[in-house]
């Protein structure tokens, strides 16, 4: 998969704690891979399957989606404060992905209204446990030291999950039908499950996994810092108010271009939204393992970032030239350029502002958070713009507010990665 520093991961354990099982790094692997697909539950897939299978309208499918967003934003804090608080993060992971199963099951056996938004909220609420419980389980397994080269790996895993599972929802959506996608979501969940049993609890450093500078084999761990006082540090309020710009602007394209295809281009929708995934999945497992290069290379955490952020507008302005699906594929690798930073070197950076804190999955709980409110605006916004003014408005407003987290990230957020451990 990935290699170089993501490799060193499995040859020795971070000098911040003890050595631990090769089976716990190949299980987070394996988690990495198939969590892919069941924490997104069917993403931009299920705006196709409700504008071209039900006949849904733009802005009932934006509340639909945005509800997940939302739901998953109201849930952040608290699973980040969960995640820190409990050791049974294993059990965590494993019944949010059997969630995420009966919920998409739902969707596909009632696909109206209530029982859509009813189940998008459950999705949204599931899936808000993942991320911080499978960040928190790689800081607790390798340490401060290692955990750059462990995030890239892990996202180099989650890129060639996605990517597997694109390739087999475009493959079934086009042979053998839409309701399919539902049925591979649960198969992903299921296996989740499983994998993650190859985790050995004991090789889980609980106080490094909340971001501690103490680790159980010397026998002291701190108290966290109290909420307030993270709060007060100018460069998380800026961080994150970027990541709800970049996700305003950000979430919403990919939906409206599949709508945008299954309107101009009917019959298309979804293999050419299927490629448009695999495509973007592709170039992330590449970027994922660069950035992991480039951070052990010391290049700045700022710079690296700096990168998507300068993507992102330019992605939305190329969306308003066309509405080819073959151009559409091609706009979405740089979506696969972007997303591929952003996935590696937020975790990394939001590591670097809690450090010592003890407070490493409650900030990952507020990033995902200003993920989640920054997607809902996205999804709200762009679907009313397009039932009122077109697709091409909306691209030219995303494409605004992500010029705007350009501006913000790089005039007023410092360095963060001045730390060795």
């Amino acid at each position: 998969m990935s290699s170089g520093p993501a490799a060193t991961a499995d040859k020795a354990a971070s000098p911040d704690r003890t050595p631990v099982h090769r089976g716990s790094l190949r299980g987070l692997d394996g988690l990495n891979f198939l969590m892919a697909d069941v924490r997104d539950g069917l993403g931009p897939f299920l705006s196709v399957f409700l504008m071209g299978s039900q006949h849904w309208s733009s802005g009932n499918i934006g509340i639909v989606m945005a509800a997940s967003s939302l739901s998953a934003a109201v849930c952040q804090i608290p699973s980040g404060m969960l995640v820190d608080s409990l050791r049974a993060k294993r059990l965590l992971i494993a019944l949010s992905g059997l969630l995420v199963a009966a919920a998409c099951l739902s969707i596909a056996a009632f696909p109206r209204l209530p029982v859509v938004l009813g189940a998008q909220i459950v999705l949204g609420a599931a899936a808000a446990i993942i991320p911080p419980c499978i960040a928190a389980l790689s800081l607790g397994i390798v340490g401060h030291r290692l955990l750059p080269a462990r995030v890239a790996r892990n996202e180099s895993f989650n890129h060639a999950g996605n990517f597997t599972a694109a390739t087999l929802a475009g493959a079934l959506g086009q042979f053998a039908g839409v309701y399919w996608l539902f049925y591979l979501v649960c198969g992903f969940a299921v296996a989740s499950a499983l994998v993650v049993l190859l985790i050995d609890p004991r090789d889980i450093d609980h106080e490094l996994a909340r971001g501690g500078e103490t680790t159980r084999a010397q026998g002291d761990a701190h108290r966290p810092a109290p909420f307030i006082d993270l709060w007060r540090d100018r460069r998380l309020r800026i961080f994150l108010l970027t990541v709800v710009l970049f996700h305003f602007g950000n979430a919403a394209m990919l939906p409206l271009a599949g709508q945008r295809i299954a309107k101009v281009h009917p019959g298309m929708d979804v293999i050419a939204l299927g490629a448009c995934v695999i495509a973007a999945q592709l170039v992330m497992i590449a970027v994922a393992a660069m950035v992991g290069r480039a951070l052990k290379a010391a290049v700045g955490r700022k710079t690296i970032f700096l990168v998507a952020l300068t993507i992102l507008p330019v992605r939305g302005l190329l969306y308003c030239l066309t509405a080819n699906p073959y151009a559409i594929v091609a706009i979405q690798l740089l979506d696969g350029v972007a997303a591929g930073i952003f996935g590696v070197v937020a975790v990394v950076i939001t590591s670097d502002l809690m450090r010592g804190t003890g407070r490493f999955n409650l900030a990952q709980g507020l990033m995902a958070l200003c993920v989640g409110i920054g997607a809902a605006l996205s999804n709200v916004v762009g679907g009313l713009v397009v039932d009122r003014f077109g697709f091409v408005t909306a691209y030219l407003i995303l494409a605004s507010i992500a010029a705007v987290a350009l501006i913000v990230f790089a005039c007023l957020m410092p360095e963060t990665g001045c730390q060795d451990a």
